[in-house]
């Protein structure tokens, strides 16, 4: 497909169905380098008639330049001219003082993550009346969250990334690979916890050639994830006796959430190996790593997103008509629709559903 790189989509009046679309870097203070879009991404997302205006330098992390993308019909600007967008997509929500800088009644489009637990940043977005819709919290029309499956598998796959740089000499580990060859056997990879993080990282370290072992406190979850990753997956529960055994052979621990809580004892330590590879899902995004990989998955989900939106004249119609997308949404208009931050902030809820039947 030839996409005209003057697109002239942004000299649309405005009222005849299209809208704008900001797209803002992550902060450079932070640690987080995802991002949400491609330069090809944005171009069929501009030729479908949506003005896109990306902050100059946002596609930075994932190596791709302001022309690069003002090649497919993005329009590069400063920050606070994306921020003042009809919808504006950002990978980690933004903080109070952009939040301020957007356009009252505005879209934010995100993914969830510790921010918005903080007080002054929901204040803000309330304030503001902007709707925020956490992406990963979304579901398909097949109930299926698509955009949070592809960071978990993308995090579980990259976790096996990380444990093979670590454990290779390069890496500072004492220079072995997974995967074992004529006469000696293959490293041990123990995952602990239930997921599609760890059924990624547990198909990952089984393509390496790993001896890989799941251990949950749930068995029916360990016969889904076995179901999920086949006969070669060796699955446990969690009992002392066999969890002390695992975690004194292993090379590689990945710790996750298991069905039922569970924290790791501390006096395992002294039962592990010197060169131990640890990683724990809850403090580590692996997929960090591979921003352009992130990009590029989600930018598949994001094409079909906005040409939906477009068929439901903007994302307010798209949200009235379609119950996936409400399940992401944690403000609206004013109001407070996600009972979890609610009830973490000791903030009164809105029930959502009961706000848009009355909008109708």
């Amino acid at each position: 497909m030839q996409l005209d790189p003057q697109a002239q989509s942004s000299a649309r009046p405005e009222g005849d169905g299209f809208f704008s679309v900001g797209v803002v870097g992550n902060y450079a203070d932070s640690d987080e380098t995802r991002f949400l879009l491609t330069p090809e991404a944005s171009g069929l997302i501009c030729s479908s008639g949506i003005r896109l205006v990306m902050e100059a330098d946002a596609g930075i992390d994932i190596s791709f330049t302001n022309e690069a993308y003002a090649g497919f019909g993005v329009e590069i600007g400063t920050r606070e001219q994306a921020l003042k967008c009809d919808i504006v997509l950002s990978y980690a929500p933004l903080r109070q003082f952009d939040i301020l800088k957007m356009r009252p009644g505005a879209t934010l489009l995100c993914m969830m993550d510790n921010t918005l637990f903080e007080k002054e940043v929901t204040t803000a977005l309330l304030e503001h009346k902007i709707t925020l819709g956490c992406l990963d919290n979304m579901v398909s029309h097949n109930d299926i969250p698509v955009f949070a499956d592809i960071i978990d598998e993308l995090d579980g796959r990259a976790s096996i990334m990380y444990a093979q740089d670590r454990l290779s000499f390069l890496g500072g580990g004492k220079g072995v690979i997974l995967a074992g060859v004529a006469g000696l056997n293959p490293c041990e990879v123990l995952i602990i916890g239930d997921g599609n993080v760890e059924c990624a990282a547990a198909n990952a370290a089984l393509d390496a050639g790993a001896y890989v072992t799941l251990m949950n406190n749930d068995i029916s979850a360990l016969q889904s994830a076995r179901l999920a990753c086949g006969p070669g997956l060796n699955t446990a529960a969690i009992h002392p006796r066999v969890l002390f055994n695992k975690v004194k052979t292993a090379d590689v621990i990945l710790l996750g959430n298991c069905t039922r809580q569970f924290e790791m004892p501390k006096k395992l330590s002294v039962a592990m190996k010197e060169n131990v590879y640890i990683l724990d899902f809850n403090e580590t995004h692996p997929s960090v790593t591979v921003p352009r990989t992130v990009a590029m998955a989600l930018s598949n989900v994001l094409v079909n997103f906005f040409d939906e939106m477009l068929l439901k004249n903007g994302f307010d119609g798209m949200l009235a008509t379609t119950p996936g997308v409400q399940s992401g949404i944690v403000t609206y208009n004013g109001n407070l629709v996600d009972k979890l931050v609610a009830a973490y902030l000791s903030m009164p809820s809105v029930d959502l559903g009961m706000i848009l039947a009355g909008s109708n």
